[in-house]
């Protein structure tokens, strides 16, 4: 079973805008970036991981750093949640047509049967009526 990930924050956005702000102000007060976010994220009481994935998204939200930006990254999940649909659909349809063709002798067949007897295809018997 697949387990869905928690994509819910325990901190509000205001402490995460804030925490960032914190590491990109005192950065230069520390030899690395690691160092840096392992020290405020014990001051604040939160996950030096989750503080460094706070920072590193901003950073490339403003154009600082490689990679897609939070729009960006909607825009492909969204994107890519449409393909999955386009494939579904495509999968379906084989299906449809798959069961269209090895029906259609037998309904032509009927059909036939029914016309030459003058009567319709969905009528049961002889006595009833043509529609």
């Amino acid at each position: 079973m697949d387990r869905k990930k928690n994509t819910t924050s325990p901190y509000p956005a205001e402490f995460r805008e804030r925490a960032v702000q914190m590491v990109a102000d005192h950065l230069d007060g520390y030899s690395t970036l690691t160092a840096a976010v392992r020290d405020i994220a014990q001051k604040l009481g939160c996950s030096a991981d989750s503080l460094r994935v706070w920072y590193k998204k901003a950073q490339r939200d403003v154009g600082k750093e490689a990679g897609p930006t939070s729009v960006e990254k909607a825009r492909i999940k969204e994107l890519e949640r449409e393909v999955r649909e386009v494939r579904e659909l495509r999968q379906a349809n084989e299906i449809l047509k798959t069961a269209s063709a090895y029906f259609a002798p037998a309904l032509t067949h009927a059909s036939m049967c029914c016309r030459a007897a003058g009567r319709s295809s969905t009528a049961r018997s002889a006595n009833d009526c043509i529609h």
